[in-house]
Formats: structure tokens, sequence, C-alpha cells
């Protein structure tokens, strides 16, 4: 079958979220093909290439969500008709008076949807509050379908959000009885900066992606997140009768509210674009035919923004196993007195909680040491960060001399992969015998399943998908505890073989549950289903067909067709004995 494969800053480029999963999924699924739809979030992603794609990717379409004009990349939807080509030389046009009215219309219905999001009553009034959610949805709905099918028609949308007109409506929606306080206060700057954000986010509504020849000829639309990277699938499904399939391994709107702390933008601001994201994420769930969460943590999250109990079905993200298989399946334990962490240095992981319960695990066990391997987060915050750890490492833990003569040496020490100690990967689980996770916000813990397939004994805090991951083949503590964060390591570092036993059941529970071959089938299985659920799509004229594409529609040569001349051997001997005993029998 093809599959319409969607991404918003990821494959196939060579940097981006999902990359990786992307990319084993097109290569482990060779007998489908692949077209891909890809929404790019910077320049210096488009600078840095893509990857190498296997041959099974059938085309691949770009558009960039950072550029400023409507027209800047080659993607977007130009005026149908010779007509409006004429008059415009191809490119978007100004609205007429009748296309104008439909813009207030519908984006009178999207604005005011957004501006009473999130705004309820008392505990008496909660028939009332899910009968205004109701409706606020519907808003949302026509006002962006309304806005895409008017796009899709005339082009022009990115002027037009960004137009006078549509800054009146969305002021005089925010002003509207009944708005949240934070709304109520938007200035005019406000306003601007939201209509500016509302044109990046809605961009793929003005691409030319929408035709029988686009995403109107796959068979599957596969989103690859929720939020952005689904409006494609959206639209294809609103305008073609397309199945929408979403995975998301992180929860986006999760995402965006985590980020939207430290962007630079107004309360206003950021109360207007949490309020969309949330209703983009209602309708996304609403509209699709079924939805893979990564973990049961990003379930939660979903369910909770409106997502059918009865169309999620969690498929964990696989992870290539055959790199720590040598690690695994060692019977050494490498470290036995050092504690290792890994991964990416920045805030949320906390290694300051893990620096003070080193500090307590050293009063207990001396001789342990503490190896934190990993490269700062990219930006000036996980450089700073990194500083301060170093920082507080030489403060509560100063060089230490086994005598007078000899060089100090500090028990914590900072390293990144690809040096000489730590070259690759499993060296790094290699170098300890327990691996710790420090961190207060966690998605799905990589690190956690890469500690599990070395055969790693763990001690984690309870965030995000850790305690569904172990399984109870580690330890885990409560967050921000550096007292109980020491209490577990110095309990599996005084008992050896419980370490041996966490290990070999956390590889076995890895093995069974985190491999990319348990994710392919998974997945291969999923795309049967939907298709094999999807109504008859019909052609103008012709019979009904079950699939976009026919599988004899890509045999060289039409294999129905009659062949060119009848064989000398059938006209003289079999065929010409039938027509004899035909004529004889009339």
């Amino acid at each position: 079958m093809r599959i319409g494969l969607l991404t918003d800053g990821g494959y196939p480029y060579a940097t981006g979220e999902s990359r990786l999963w992307c990319d084993r999924l097109v290569r482990g699924l060779a007998q489908h093909e692949f077209d891909l739809y890809a929404l790019s979030r910077s320049a210096e992603q488009e600078a840095q290439g893509r990857v190498q794609l296997p041959p099974q990717v059938g085309r691949v379409r770009t558009a960039p969500l950072w550029t400023a004009d409507e027209d800047a990349g080659s993607g977007h939807r130009i005026p149908k008709g010779l007509l409006a080509r004429m008059m415009t030389g191809g490119g978007p046009r100004s609205y007429g008076r009748r296309e104008r009215r439909l813009f207030a219309a519908h984006f009178t219905a999207l604005a005011t949807s957004i501006c009473t999001a999130g705004v309820t009553g008392t505990a008496d009034e909660a028939g009332a509050d899910a009968a205004a959610t109701a409706a606020a949805d519907a808003q949302f709905t026509a006002g962006l379908y309304g806005l895409a099918e008017l796009a899709r028609e005339h082009g022009g949308l990115s002027a037009a959000l960004r137009s006078e007109p549509a800054v009146r409506v969305l002021e005089a929606a925010c002003r509207a009885p009944g708005t949240g306080r934070a709304v109520q206060a938007a200035t005019v700057p406000d306003l601007l900066a939201f209509v500016a954000e509302l044109d990046r986010v809605l961009r793929p509504l003005s691409l030319d992606w929408y035709d029988e020849e686009g995403l109107g000829a796959v068979d599957l639309c596969h989103a690859a997140s929720g939020g952005v990277a689904a409006l494609p699938g959206l639209l294809a499904k609103r305008f073609f009768g397309v199945p929408l399939l979403v995975t998301e391994h992180g929860v986006q709107l999760r995402a965006h509210y985590l980020a939207a702390t430290g962007a630079p933008l107004g309360t206003p601001v950021r109360a207007l674009l949490a309020a969309f994201h949330g209703r983009l994420a209602s309708e996304v769930y609403r509209q699709a035919d079924l939805i893979t969460p990564g973990n049961a943590h990003a379930r939660r999250w979903q369910e909770r923004c409106g997502a059918d109990h009865d169309k999620l079905r969690t498929v964990y993200p696989g992870m290539e196993a055959a790199r720590f298989a040598t690690l695994g399946e060692s019977d050494g334990d490498c470290g036995p007195d050092t504690l290792v962490w890994v991964g990416r240095i920045e805030p949320s992981k906390d290694l300051i909680a893990l620096l003070h319960a080193f500090a307590g695990v050293r009063r207990a066990e001396p001789e342990v040491r503490l190896r934190i391997i990993g490269a700062p987060a990219p930006g000036a915050e996980g450089t700073t960060y990194l500083a301060h750890c170093r920082a507080l490492a030489a403060q509560l833990f100063p060089d230490e001399a086994a005598d007078a003569h000899a060089v100090g040496d500090n028990p914590v020490t900072f390293e990144d992969i690809g040096g000489a100690e730590v070259a690759d990967l499993a060296d790094a689980y290699a170098a300890g015998g327990i691996v710790v996770l420090s961190s207060v916000v966690e998605g799905f813990p990589i690190s956690l399943v890469e500690a599990m397939f070395c055969g790693r004994a763990t001690v984690s805090t309870d965030v995000g998908a850790v305690v569904e991951v172990i399984g109870g083949t580690g330890l885990v503590v409560p967050p921000r505890n550096p007292r109980a964060l020491a209490d577990a390591c110095i309990a599996l570092l005084r008992d050896p073989e419980r370490r041996a036993r966490l290990g070999a059941a956390a590889r076995a529970r890895a093995l069974e549950l985190f491999t990319v071959e348990q994710n392919l089938a998974a997945f291969r299985g999923i795309y049967l289903e939907l298709i094999s659920r999807s109504p008859v799509r019909r052609e103008a004229e012709g019979a009904p067909r079950p699939f976009a594409m026919p599988p004899e529609a890509r045999v060289p040569v039409g294999w129905t067709t009659p062949p060119p001349h009848t064989p000398s051997w059938a006209v003289e001997g079999v065929c010409a004995g039938v027509r004899g005993t035909a004529a004889g029998d009339g």
C-alpha cells in the first residue's frame, strides 16, 4: 500500500525529532511505498541536509514553517483557474468581497473557540460547561476547515491572517463576555504577535499537497506526531477520506506547554497559543482513525485531551538491541563501585539532586565513584547548567589524595561519548554497575531502556513513563529527593546478587517490549487493519475499488489487456477444435 508519512521538524532531515524512528519504520516495512510530507522548522535544519532514503520512498515534498512570507516556499497554494492566474501572475492574490466575507466568518468562528477555551464554571454547571465545550469544538472545526477550503481554492491565507480585519476580529473575540482574564488583557502588540504565530502554525493549510496526485493518492496518512504535523492528515481525510493514523511518543500539547514557559511572549499570547494547540489536539484525536501513544504516560495525556479510549493502542518505540548485546550477555559487573548517569545535560535531568544524593552515598560507601557521561543540551542554558554542576561537584567533593605524595582526584567525573575512555554508548553503560536516572521531567526514558538492554540494575525517579518501562526490574524513588535516591543506590551497592538479578530481569523485559522488531510488527498489523476497515473509494467513472492505487496500476504493461495477436497453436489446435465442436453441436 502507499503510505503518506507526515513529519514536523524531523525525517527526512538529518536532525530533528523522531528521525531514527521514522527511518527504521520506512526501512523495516519495505513491502509498502512511502511518500514523505515534511515540515521544516528552521533554515539551519534544511542546511544540514537529509538522510539517505531507501528505495521504497516514492516522493518527498517539503515546506518550511519558519519563513516570513506566504510564497517563500515552493509548496504553497496558488489560485486555481486560468483567469485567477492571469490576474495575479500565478501567485497569491488579495481577496475579493466574497472571499473577505468568507474569511471573516471562518476566522471569527476560529477566534471565538480559541478565546473561550479553558473557561469553566462551578461543579453545578458541569452540564452547561460540557455543552459549551462541544459548541466551541464545533466552532473550531468549522473555522479550521473553512479556512482550509478558502486557502485551497483561492490562496492568500497568510496575508489575510496578518491583515487589520483579522486583528479586529481577534480583538472582538478576546473582549467578548465569557473569555478568560489573561485573554481579555491582550493588547494590540499581543494580538499582532499571536496572529504572526498563528500564520506560521496554519501554514500547512496553504500548501499544494491536497490533490489527486498528492495526499489524495495515498492509502493511509501516518502522522509521526500530533499537532501541526497532523494538519495535512486532517485535510486529506476531509477532502479525500484518507484514513489517519497518529503516533505520539511524546504528546505535542504537553511539549508546547513546557516550551511556552520560557518563550519570550506575553502572558496573553501564551494563553491564546495554548488554547489553540489544545483545540487542535482535540480535533486531531477526534478525527484520527487510530492513535498509537508510545507509552501509558502519553496515553493519559491524550485521554485527558479528548482522545477516545477505543482509538488508543500503545506501541512502544523500537530501539536497536544488537549494539548492546555483547555487554548485556556478559557475566561481569564491570564497575561494581561506580554509579553511571548517561544522557543530555540540562536542568530537567536534575543533576544537582544527583550530586547531593551522591554526597550521601559517599558518606556510607567512601570508595564509590560517579561518572556523568553526556553533552550539554544545545544553547546557552545547557552550557551554563553544566558549568554549575561542575562547580557544585568541586565544592561537594574536593580533590582527594591517598597520601601526601599522591595527586588529588575527584570522585565525580564529567565525560563525553567518543573520548578515549568512553568510545561509544555501550562503553558508557559498561563504565559502572548501577545506572542512575534523576530527572524531574521525562517522557519515554530512552537511556533507561538502553541500560536495561545492557543488563544493568537501575535507580530512577518516578517521572513520566519510568515505572511503566522498569516494570519492577529496578528501584524507583520520588523526584527531588536526594536522600531517597542515595538510600536506593546504597542498597544496590551493598547487594551484588540483587543487582545481578535486577539486571538480568531488566534485559529480558527490554528484549520483550522495546525492540525494533516488535515495533515494526505492530505497525505492520495496524496498517492492514486500518486499510481493511476504510470505506471503498470510488472513481468518477468505473467500478469501486478498495485502495487509492490498485495493484495492477503498478504493472508496466496492463496485464488485463488482451495479447496483440492470437498464437498460431491456439488457432490451429485447441481453439480450432473448440470452434469445430461448437459448430457441429449447432
